[in-house]
């Protein structure tokens, strides 16, 4: 079934498929094909004009056609007449390399060939607002510390029960789910996979949590700083690379907090480059007033600012939570599905290859003691850096391809110039009478 979409329409009962694919900014765009016509779409793929999205393209380039990958095909549980699927974009009969989905499988590819297969769990925080967005949506939600309130969760009970039911029907074993730090924030965690159908999910996940809050009037935002006072939204990921045995590489009972010595280099590639891998993992202006925040009114940010790790400890940039896998806590919830691993991967991979040392681990306190830390990097502060370091990045650009790493830069410049040309009302309060 899952090689003849006609034939799963037939059995499923799904008059209608969606053909989509995520941009470089990370928006979903989709056709609307009906069953009748999809065993065409299935082997030409449905025609758009990349321009129109977050491509680096022009309104003179040739069609590009999503061609839909049949095994990810979902079955909407709210909505169950129709398929969502993921798709591999092409353009002249060629995969196209900047690509967001071709690129993460590019890259497992590469790591398949040494005899490594990423797996990832992703944890997507969220907010759920007014439907304007402007406030969070429970008004009785404002305690200091409102983190496993079980009031305010429960008051939103309908709308994060259908949320996990969907998850349940589909089979992500779903685990729990939580109120977060900030007032109006919630997080909801299923089992890790393969990085691919993660990532599948993790797209399919924000569409999921967006139309059925807006079923129930409200909105789900995964921006990564909506209110300036509160925790912002993180999107942690966690990750361990297996072997062909089926064997986890980063499992190692003798190794320090069960950790093996491909684990430590997977962290060392990491922190080499960090910088670089904020643009990825930290991609829009507003991230970086999550992982260089003030103390918010709960007390405590619950992101990084600097470029260390260390064992079960939230406060650093990764940390060490379990034997066999790592957390890392820098990506935010804008953090795009598939460029996020890729980059991640990509990263951890070099660090093997080059034997580069994470360096000792600490075990401090970052918010409170990171001052005394002497030698380790600052995250970048602001967009703009993280687009120049990843310009300056030889091994990003050599694991992810130039036409993904040039088109992505000239873009994200593009919306760093748009943002600077936005004058603030804080510049006027400030400098009218100077």
């Amino acid at each position: 079934m899952a090689n003849d979409l006609a034939y799963a329409a037939k059995e499923l009962g799904i008059k209608y498929f969606l053909i989509s694919y995520v941009d470089l900014f990370g928006a979903l765009r989709a056709k609307l094909v009906p069953a009748s016509a999809i065993s065409g779409m299935e082997k030409t793929g449905a025609g758009f004009a990349g321009f129109a999205t977050w491509l680096d393209m022009t309104p003179a380039d040739p069609d590009l056609f999503a061609v839909p990958d049949a095994s990810s095909l979902i079955q909407l549980p709210w909505k169950p007449e129709i398929g969502w699927l993921a798709s591999d974009l092409v353009m002249n009969d060629e995969l196209v390399r900047q690509a967001p989905r071709n690129v993460l499988k590019s890259t497992m590819l590469g790591a398949g060939s040494l005899g490594y297969l990423m797996k990832s769990g992703v944890e997507c925080e969220y907010f759920l607002t007014t439907p304007d967005g402007a406030k969070i949506s429970d008004a009785a939600d404002n305690a200091t510390k409102p983190c496993y309130d079980q009031s305010a969760l429960m008051r939103r009970y309908e709308v994060i029960k259908e949320i996990c039911d969907c998850m349940l029907t589909l089979g992500w074993g779903p685990y729990q789910n939580d109120h977060e730090d900030a007032n109006g924030q919630f997080e909801m965690n299923w089992d890790f996979d393969d990085a691919l159908i993660t990532a599948d999910r993790h797209v399919f996940f924000k569409y999921m949590a967006r139309s059925i809050a807006e079923k129930h009037g409200l909105r789900a935002t995964f921006m990564p700083k909506p209110f300036i006072d509160l925790t912002g939204s993180g999107c942690h990921m966690h990750t361990s690379l297996w072997g062909e045995d089926g064997s986890n590489l980063f499992d190692d009972e003798d190794g320090e907090l069960g950790l093996s010595d491909l684990g430590y280099g997977f962290i060392g590639g990491l922190i080499h480059n960090a910088d670089a891998l904020c643009a990825f993992t930290n991609p829009t202006v507003n991230s970086y007033k999550r992982i260089n925040a003030p103390v918010t009114t709960s007390g405590a940010t619950w992101a990084p600012n600097t470029v260390t790790y260390t064992g079960n400890n939230r406060t650093h940039m990764i940390r060490i939570p379990d034997a066999g896998r790592l957390e890392l806590r820098l990506p935010d919830g804008a953090a795009n599905p598939y460029l996020m691993p890729a980059a991640v991967l990509a990263a951890g991979l070099d660090g093997i290859q080059n034997q580069r040392d994470p360096g000792k681990r600490l075990d401090i306190n970052m918010y409170t003691d990171g001052h005394k830390v002497r030698g380790a990097k600052k995250l970048p502060l602001n967009l703009l850096d993280a687009t120049r370091a990843l310009s300056k990045s030889t091994v990003l650009r050599a694991a992810l391809g130039a036409p993904l790493i040039d088109g992505y830069i000239k873009l994200k410049t593009e919306e760093w110039n748009a943002y600077s040309h936005h004058l603030t009302q804080w510049e006027r309060d400030n400098t009218l009478d100077i």
